[in-house]
C-alpha cells in the first residue's frame, strides 16, 4: 500500500493568511483614523487619500472609499511594470481592504483639541500604514510610488510620502483654511516618522568604524560575542604617519550596545564612528525590504 504523502501547502497558506491579516489590521487602523479624526476635524491627508478627502469635502456626494479606488488606477498601472507581481497582487487586495475599512469603520474618537487630534491621527494612521507595509503588499496610493523610489533610488519611505504630500497640503491650504492645512502638516510629519519606525524598527543597521591599537582583541570580541563579520582596513595616521588598522563592521540596533561594551573593555580610548545605513544587502545582516 502506497504511503499517503503529506500536503505541503500549509506554509503557503500561513504566509498568505499572515499577510492578509497585516493588510486587514492596518487598514482598520487607517479607517478608524480617517473616519474618527481626519473627517470630523476637516483635516486632509497625503497622497491619494488626501486627494480623495479633498474631493469628498468639495463633493460630499462621492464617498472617500470610491474616490480612493478610482484614483489608484494610474499608480497600479505603474506598479505593474516596476514592482514584483506578488507585491502587485497583494496591493490590489490591500487597496480593496483599505477602501472597505474606510467605508465600514465608523468610530468616534473623543479628541476635541485639534493639536492633540493631529498627533493622535499621525500615530494611528502611521502605525496602520506601517503595518500594511510590513506585509508583502500595500494599500495602493503613494505606497506604490514610495516602494518604486525605495527600490530604484534608496529613498526612504517616509521621505517620499512627506515630499509628495506637499502638493496636497498646498491644495488644501488654497481651497480650505491655512490653519487646517498646518494641523494636517503636523499629522503628516508624525505619521511619516511612525511609518519609518514600524517598517524599519529595530532592524535599522549601523555601520561602525573602530581605530584602536587593540584591534585584534576588539575584532575577536565582535566575532565571538556578536557573531558579526569584521573587515580590517589598512590605514595611516595623518599626523603620526604610523600604520593603523581600522575595523569596519555592520550591526543591528540591538547589537550596538554590546559592541560598545566590547570596545570599552579592550580600549576605552578607541576612536569609534557609528553611522546609520539606508539599507544593507548581504547574508544574515541584510535588511532590504521584502517587496
Amino acid at each position: 500500500m502506497k504511503g499517503v504523502s503529506k500536503w505541503g501547502g500549509w506554509p503557503v497558506l500561513k504566509d498568505v493568511g499572515w499577510n492578509l491579516g497585516l493588510l486587514a489590521f492596518g487598514s482598520l487602523l487607517c479607517g478608524a483614523a480617517i473616519n474618527g479624526i481626519l473627517i470630523p476635524h476637516h483635516f486632509v491627508s497625503g497622497g491619494v487619500t488626501g486627494l480623495a478627502l479633498v474631493i469628498h469635502y468639495l463633493l460630499p456626494l462621492f464617498p472617500v472609499s470610491l474616490i480612493y479606488l478610482v484614483a489608484n488606477m494610474p499608480l497600479f498601472i505603474a506598479g505593474w511594470f516596476f514592482i514584483s507581481r506578488r507585491f502587485f497582487i497583494y496591493s490590489i487586495i490591500g487597496m480593496f481592504l483599505f477602501a472597505g475599512a474606510v467605508a465600514v469603520v465608523d468610530v468616534d474618537i473623543p479628541v476635541r483639541d485639534k493639536l492633540l487630534a493631529a498627533l493622535l491621527a499621525g500615530i494611528i494612521l502611521g502605525t496602520g500604514s506601517g503595518i500594511i507595509l510590513k506585509s508583502m503588499g500595500s494599500a495602493g496610493g503613494t505606497d506604490i510610488l514610495s516602494v518604486i523610489l525605495l527600490q530604484r533610488f534608496s529613498v526612504r519611505l517616509g521621505t517620499t510620502v512627506l515630499a509628495f504630500n506637499i502638493l496636497v497640503l498646498a491644495t488644501a491650504a488654497t481651497l480650505f483654511s491655512l490653519e487646517d492645512a498646518l494641523y494636517t502638516l503636523i499629522y503628516l510629519y508624525v505619521s511619516t516618522k511612525i511609518v519609518d519606525l514600524v517598517v524599519t524598527g529595530l532592524s535599522q543597521r549601523k555601520a561602525v568604524f573602530i581605530i584602536s591599537p587593540w584591534w585584534q582583541e576588539i575584532s575577536r570580541g565582535i566575532l565571538e560575542e556578536i557573531h558579526r563579520g569584521v573587515t580590517i582596513i589598512r590605514g595611516q595616521g595623518g599626523y603620526s604617519q604610523q600604520e593603523q588598522k581600522i575595523l569596519y563592521t555592520v550591526v543591528n540596533f540591538r547589537e550596538l550596545a554590546t559592541l560598545k561594551q566590547i570596545v570599552r573593555r579592550n580600549d576605552p580610548a578607541a576612536f569609534v564612528v557609528v553611522t546609520e545605513t539606508t539599507e544593507v544587502m548581504g547574508h544574515r545582516i541584510g535588511n532590504q525590504p521584502h517587496w
